[in-house]
């Protein structure tokens, strides 16, 4: 029964313009829209426009799958990207479950995560200025993955509880994490330009932000209200591609990226050092501070607590006070 479709596109449409519409229908993110459409498009194009995918089955998939891996040399993560995007156009869109396909058993391997020291975080935001150095403190701060700091909003700041309530972060789920009193300050003050950027927009005849799910139809005015608005909002207006509607997004995430790049060169950090690497910095300085990995696992928001494991691998304090054998050995 999972399989069936439970929506059928307009056939009038052209093939993405349906897997666009479905995907709308299903309320997939906007980025996720993006990457499926991609896939699908690669997937189409492997075969040259030759044949339609409506007139190709499990064989074919098979061989774009294994193209993938042997040719571009994709790692799993993405192969299974592509497979569920491939997988979402058969079932939802052209109503032809693929049956036989056979699951793609090869783990991700699990890398060590690049971890700096209190030093080098003090030395790498030292180096950031701005607004992006407000984002890296939060980032570090509370364990928050890029994309949720960017899509951060203002009523999920609970500055008397001391609190950050994220919603919808990775794999749709909600948490809090902790807002650190060092920050509380200086994120009133961002708030309170953000308002005045706000005013501004609401006195232009703009100020709407997008809303997710169907909130936006059952509360009317709630696009307009300073909650909603974003914590990092975009300095210009832009046309939602959605709705086609001006309004005011939030900061590209490729911003914050570039700076923490700036900052690792500047500081002369010789670490594969990205903004990943704050939260990672996060987890492993709350456990050697004494966090216990149970609430770590919920601020973090891992789904099994064996993720959140892997921090205790880079621990400094599971390091200092060893000492190598080669230390003990007895020079001429």
């Amino acid at each position: 029964m999972e399989n069936k479709r439970i929506f059928s596109p307009n056939p009038k449409l052209k093939l993405m313009a349906q897997v666009k519409e479905v995907l709308r229908y299903h309320h997939y993110a906007y980025r996720t829209e993006q990457t499926y459409c991609d896939w699908i498009l690669r997937f189409i194009r492997f075969y040259g426009l030759k044949k339609h995918p409506k007139d190709m089955a499990e064989e074919e998939v098979e061989r774009f799958l294994s193209w993938l891996a042997t040719d571009q040399k994709v790692v799993v993560s993405t192969q299974k990207q592509a497979l569920n995007a491939i997988v979402f156009l058969y079932r939802h869109v052209l109503d032809k479950p693929l049956i036989n396909m056979t699951p793609i058993q090869a783990k991700r391997k699990v890398n060590i995560p690049t971890v700096l020291t209190q030093n080098e975080v003090s030395l790498l935001l030292n180096n950031i200025s701005g607004t992006h150095a407000l984002m890296a403190k939060l980032m570090y701060g509370t364990g928050l993955r890029l994309m949720e700091c960017v899509r951060l909003r203002i009523k999920d700041i609970d500055f008397g509880q001391g609190r950050i309530v994220v919603h919808s972060g990775k794999g749709n789920k909600d948490r809090t994490t902790i807002l650190p009193e060092q920050l509380s300050e200086s994120m009133q003050q961002h708030i309170e330009g953000v308002i005045y950027l706000h005013n501004s927009d609401l006195e232009k005849g703009f100020g709407e932000v997008w809303m997710p799910d169907g909130l936006g139809r059952k509360y009317l005015n709630a696009c307009k209200e300073i909650g909603w608005q974003y914590v990092f909002p975009s300095r210009k207006r832009s046309i939602d591609p959605l709705s086609s509607k001006m309004r005011r997004h939030h900061v590209m995430e490729s911003g914050l990226q570039k700076a923490v790049k700036a900052a690792t060169r500047k500081s002369r950090i010789n670490k594969r050092v990205t903004t990943h690497t704050l939260r990672h910095s996060f987890a492993t300085h709350m456990l050697e501070n004494g966090t216990n990995i149970r609430v770590l696992q919920k601020l973090m928001g891992h789904y099994d607590v064996k993720t959140t494991e892997i921090y205790t691998h880079v621990m400094q304090k599971e390091i200092v006070g060893l000492t190598s054998p080669l230390d003990l050995l007895k020079s001429d």
